[in-house]
């Protein structure tokens, strides 16, 4: 008999060679049919795979991530074993999962495939699902493998880094693969598949190789899910930030400037300004000091920090000056210079914490093929701040900065959010610096923050920076995708590498703890979640205009001017259009540009004192007639209803 663990922490027990259907059976009927895949003892396993030790055991249904994984990366079998077919002679190289979805990279050598060969490639694959036939896995030995795919570079690359005894296959209908496994049952579970794309991916990510054609797809268990995803998908081309960003004035990209470096319009950066000084007027009230440090840093610098060892290889290469052996580097992070602030002059117990911020900088030169609108660039401005504080304020201060985090989020519309604990990889130490002592206190510091705040959280390992734990919020947008927004984290490492002191209250020197955070994370990255979470209809408070004046002709310039002059007395942001447009125009025009309030003047408005109040979106109610004032007191209410007070 074996005893297999379930994730509530119950233990049964069964007969060697038990499945994990059988378990499945034994616990419900219902919970079987629902199963799809299963993990034994953290490694990915078929539902049909036999148990013979003892061990803990997951079972996922389509509803689990890891369910997901298994659904999709069998249908990338499945999908290779039709591009085989309708592609003789083609070369296929891997075919994972992905986050939403999966890909197989193909050299389809003289061969080309087009948008209007998706069609044939579903149909075919949908053919072979109806088919319900069997994933099976089995084992090889590194001849046998090498033997299979000797006409096949990729894959033989791939088995010559594998031992014997740790290579297996998995066979599909008249299909086999080199795979590690984790499967569903069969072919006939998958009800509905799409090519998205194609796009071409170097062997194993590196340029000096052949350029590949990756071909994306997604599988669902039903043609529904299916639908409703491609609704997703035209709605998440409707709220792109790069089109959104485009439409609203916000941001540039020049190609004589650079890839991945952004240039801000003058709507964008006003953008930019309102969002920092958000930050900045609660900061303040946090007890933070603003500090501003150069672009630039002496190589040694970042050696120090441990950031050159991490960084330099994949950054910006190093600038030499005119004297001899002297190099400066675009500074990837901001902290190594605040730690050169705090150790400006010596420190007692009783000036701590002490609390820097700024809005800085930092430069990654990030692959060509990884950039990606705002999301990915080469050069962003982090929110950034660190706290240098006694072990004693730690767990206070890690407590406040949360606070903050959640202020922010709350201001902004992010409501739907976890948190994630994200710690070291236990079987890689050589991915960190510092000494374990140092991490299982700051590891633990965090979860017992997590703990007393009541956040809803996940330990994650191996997601933890080079120096230090972290807490990450994981942040779901208005079409239910999970963005990393906001991170804190505790480094007993850094203050260590730069000999960082306080006098305690014993006259001794002591090491301060320090916390990193960046509610934003980045600039340039919140703001592209943020136009894709709002659609561009940001909160009321942050819109770059929150209110354009339409006059219904020329002969009311005078009165729109009246009209706009008030809003400015009461801080209400507003434009004048007075185009010799209609006025149907100009409205579809405002609705376009997503100003919150068209305010529409003409004769009657005039000889009142009023103005007509339009919403954005309200097509087809009528206006409200108020005055100016009364205007003004709707906005600031709408304003103190959003905004939150921290």
């Amino acid at each position: 008999m074996i005893k297999i663990t379930l994730p509530d922490g119950s233990v049964r027990e069964f007969a060697q060679g038990v499945t994990p259907m059988d378990v499945a059976k034994s616990i419900s009927e219902g919970l079987a049919r629902n199963v799809i895949s299963a993990s034994f003892n953290g490694t990915a396993i078929e539902t049909t795979t036999e148990l013979t030790t003892d061990g803990t055991l997951i079972l996922y249904t389509w509803n689990d991530a890891d369910g997901k994984k298994a659904f999709w990366h069998s249908t990338s079998h499945v999908m290779a074993q039709a591009l085989e077919e309708m592609y003789p002679g083609i070369k296929l190289t891997i075919g994972p999962a992905i986050d939403n979805g999966f890909y197989y990279d193909v050299d389809f050598g003289d061969k080309k495939i087009t948008d209007g060969d998706f069609k044939a490639i579903e149909d075919r694959v949908l053919e072979i699902a109806r088919e319900k036939h069997e994933f099976k896995m089995r084992s090889a030995t590194k001849a046998e493998a090498l033997e299979l795919y000797k006409g096949n570079e990729y894959k033989t690359e791939l088995i010559q880094n594998l031992e014997d005894g740790t290579i297996t296959f998995c066979d599909h209908s008249t299909f086999t693969d080199l795979c590690r496994g984790g499967h569903i049952p069969n072919t006939g579970i998958i009800k509905a598949m799409k090519i998205l794309s194609v796009a071409g991916a170097y062997w194993r990510g590196d340029e000096k190789n052949k350029q590949l054609t990756r071909v994306y797809g997604i599988s669902f268990p039903k043609q529904k899910d299916l639908t409703d995803y491609l609704e997703l998908l035209e709605e998440a081309k409707r709220r792109d930030h790069r089109k959104l960003g485009k439409e609203l004035d916000l941001f540039h990209f020049s190609q004589k400037v650079g890839q991945g470096l952004p240039l801000w319009l003058p709507k964008g950066a006003a953008l930019r300004d309102r969002l920092e000084q958000f930050l900045k007027k609660a900061q303040k009230k946090a007890g933070y000091e603003q500090v501003v440090t150069p672009h630039i840093g002496q190589k040694e610098l970042y050696v120090t920090s441990g950031h050159y060892a991490k960084y330099g290889a994949d950054s910006f290469q190093p600038i030499h000056t005119p004297a001899e052996g002297e190099e400066f580097l675009l500074k990837p992070m901001n902290c190594p210079h605040h730690c050169e602030i705090y150790n400006a002059r010596p420190w007692s117990y009783k000036d701590l914490p002490k609390r820097y911020a700024e809005f800085g900088t930092v430069y990654r030169y990030e692959q060509s093929g990884e950039l990606h609108g705002l999301t990915r660039v080469r050069g962003f401005t982090q929110d950034d701040a660190h706290i240098f504080c006694t072990p004693d304020q730690l767990d206070t201060e890690f407590k406040n900065v949360i606070d903050l985090v959640l202020y922010v989020f709350g201001s902004l519309g992010f409501e739907n959010f976890t948190a994630q604990v994200s710690v070291r990889d236990l079987s890689n130490p050589d991915k960190y610096i510092g000494s374990v002592e140092n991490w299982e206190k700051a590891e633990n510091a965090i979860i017992s923050a997590a703990k007393d705040k009541g956040l809803n959280y996940v330990i994650e390992a191996g997601e933890a920076a080079f120096y230090g734990p972290k807490l990450d919020f994981m942040v779901k947008d208005a079409l239910g995708r999970s963005w990393q927004l906001g991170t804190i984290q505790v480094d007993y490492n850094l203050p260590e590498r730069f000999d960082l002191s306080y006098k305690g209250s014993d006259n001794e020197l002591h090491r301060p703890v320090m916390i990193h955070r960046a509610p934003f994370g980045s600039m340039e990255r919140f703001i592209a979640i943020l136009l894709e979470h709002t659609g561009g209809n940001f909160p009321l408070w942050l819109m770059p205009e929150q209110a354009i004046i339409l006059s219904l002709s020329e002969k009311y310039e005078n009165y729109a001017k009246k009209v706009s002059e008030l809003l400015e007395i009461h801080e209400i942001r507003a434009l004048i259009d007075n185009r010799n447009e209609t006025i149907g125009k100009k409205i579809r025009e405002a609705e376009t540009k997503k100003f919150p309030f068209m305010l529409i003047v003409g004769e009657e408005e005039e000889k009142n004192g009023t103005i007509s109040v339009r919403r954005h979106g309200d097509a087809g109610k009528s206006n409200e007639t108020m005055t100016t004032e009364q205007f003004a007191a709707l906005v600031n209410d709408e304003i103190a209803k959003t905004l939150k007070q921290f």
